[in-house]
């Protein structure tokens, strides 16, 4: 059906539906036997049947309602792996991090000024104004 005999059927049960108090027998019938005509042009439901990939009895396991150990084994693993990629990645950026303060630490200790120069706010200035 088009959108607009959509419409136009909607509006007709509203109207229908509105004043079905107000129908007189006749119309009831007449009503009647229409919707049972259109019943029965009506098509009737297709029945679809899928096959089951070969690949199911290749491995072993039916295609069934519960999961076999293969399938879950299947999901496990690369979720397993993405696991232990994280965390691998986690503790290098971790290291590479702690390295890098190591060597900001080990460049300050080995300078002759001393701590306090660093954090005073004129010290600041100073290596702003000598780095332009």
């Amino acid at each position: 059906m088009t959108t607009k005999e959509m419409q136009f059927a909607y509006k007709v049960k509203l109207a229908l539906d509105a004043n079905l108090d107000n129908l007189s027998d006749d119309t009831l019938q007449h009503l009647s036997a229409a919707r049972r005509v259109a019943m029965a042009r009506k098509k009737k439901a297709v029945v679809v049947r899928v096959q089951q990939p070969v690949l199911a009895g290749a491995m072993g396991g039916t295609m069934s309602d519960s999961p076999s150990w293969l399938s879950r084994l299947g999901v496990a693993v690369p979720l397993l792996a993405g696991v232990i990629l994280f965390a691998g990645i986690y503790q290098h950026e971790t290291a590479k991090r702690v390295t890098e303060l190591a060597e900001i630490d080990a460049a300050v200790l080995s300078d002759e000024l001393p701590l306090s120069a660093y954090l005073d706010h004129g010290f600041n200035a100073f290596l702003a104004e000598k780095g332009e």
